[in-house]
Parts: structure tokens; sequence; C-alpha cells
């Protein structure tokens, strides 16, 4: 960095392959589930919803089994791991001399408004879509593959191609 900072290079893909494979037979191994993130904003919305208007939370079809035994986000194994996560990327990103506040806006082409606009839109769809597969790309993706599950290969293919596609898509329009 241009600060005098030290900044270590990244891990080789082939290392970074190898490693997240272990994490996952890890958490198999110690935790008793696969890693996942899409399951912390549902218990995390639940627990909100417990704050603001508990009947009409418990009374939902959907967050009402989420709240049956309490709606302490915390209780749950995949918000205590998504924490973990983010502390540990963290930390990582500062040791490594990497950790900057910025917004990527590719090129120049798009400014940092429709760029935060997009991320958003295509978080809030990716949320979406998780949640109606029960799962996200960690999710049933990683982890589905990992025990050999036919669920998590067709997704990973199916959402490689999609973002390629949309990549494509949208460096024609912007």
């Amino acid at each position: 960095m241009s600060d005098g900072t030290l900044v270590r290079p990244l891990w080789p893909p082939l290392v970074a392959g190898l490693v997240l494979g272990l994490v996952l037979i890890l958490t198999f191994v110690l935790v008793g589930n696969g890693v996942g993130a899409s399951g912390t904003f549902a218990s995390i919305a639940a627990w909100l919803g417990m704050q603001i208007a508990p009947a009409a939370t418990e009374s939902n079809g959907y967050l009402g089994g989420m709240v049956a035994n309490g709606a302490n986000p915390f209780a749950s194994w995949i918000v205590v791991e998504v924490v973990g996560v983010a502390i540990g990327a963290l930390l990582a990103a500062v040791s490594a001399g990497r950790f900057k506040l910025k917004v990527d806006t590719g090129a120049g082409k798009i400014g940092v408004w429709p760029r935060l606009a997009l991320a958003l839109i295509g978080g809030a769809l990716a949320g979406f879509g998780s949640r109606l597969a029960a799962g996200c790309t960690s999710g049933v993706g990683l982890s589905g593959t990992t025990m050999l599950g036919i669920g998590g290969f067709i997704f990973l293919v199916v959402f490689f191609f999609v973002g390629l596609g949309l990549s494509a898509l949208l460096r024609r329009v912007w």
C-alpha cells in the first residue's frame, strides 16, 4: 500500500481450495453441520420480528418455526458461524495489510451509488433465492457437494453459468 503498510500476497487458489475443503470436513466432524450463511439473516429477522411484532412473527408460516424455542439469534450455530467468519475476515484483512474501506466500481464505468444499488438488489435476490433453495452458495453448493449431494453439484454448475452470463450482459450494458 502507498502508506508504507506491507501487503502480503493472496493465497494460491489451489491452497485456498484445499484449506476450504479441510474446513468443510472439520465443520461436519466438530459441529455436525456444514458451512452456510443465509440462515443467519432469517434467524435475525425472526428475532427482530419478536421484538417488534411478536404475535405476527409467531403466527407467520415462515418465521414462526424459528421462534418456537425462543428467538435468540445467538442460540443458532449458523449465526455464531457468520459472526466468526466476519471477525476472522476482518482480522485476516488487517493482518495482511489489505483492509481498506472502498467501493470497487469496475474501471470507472459505473458510479459508486449505482454500484451500491446493484449490489443491494443482487444481494436481496440472492438471499431470496437462497431461502427458496433452502440454503446459500456455501450451504447448498459447498456443503452439499461435500456430502456428495447431486443437488449441490447441480446448484454450483447453474450458479456458475448464470453468473458468467449475467456478468457478460452487464458488461455490455454498462
